[in-house]
This record gives structure tokens, sequence and C-alpha cells, in this order.
């Protein structure tokens, strides 16, 4: 386990257990998160290699613009 994180740990298991949960549960949600996110994005892959490619092609046959950020 990486030292930061045993560090954190400690310093967690010092505080009142309601304090324990409502950090346990952060994590969690944080955690599950990330999984959603994960699972979208393995779902879309294919379809974000097409765009990509797309976008690619469209470039190379000069079809493009410089993004202007102050044009909005």
């Amino acid at each position: 386990m990486p030292q930061l994180l045993e560090k954190a740990i400690s310093e967690i298991r010092k505080l009142p257990e309601s304090d324990q949960n409502a950090i346990a549960a952060v994590l969690m949600a944080e955690l599950e998160a990330e999984q959603r996110w994960e699972q979208a994005f393995d779902r879309t892959h294919d379809q974000l290699a097409e765009l990509a490619a797309e976008a690619l092609a469209e470039y190379k046959a000069g079809r493009t613009q410089p993004l202007d950020p102050d044009r909005a």
C-alpha cells in the first residue's frame, strides 16, 4: 500500500466512527464514479476512434479551421 494512503488511513482511524463512515462513503462514491467512467469509455471506444480518424482526415484534407478561443 502506498505510504500516503497508509498515512491517510492511520489518521482516519483516529476520528470518531461517524466521521470515518462519512469519509468512507465519499471514497466509495468516488471509486464507483471512476468505475462508471471507465465502463462508459470502454463502451464508446470504437466510436471515439472513428471520430478521431474522421477529424484527422478532415485536418489532412485542409477542411478544418484553427480554433479561436476569443470567438464564441
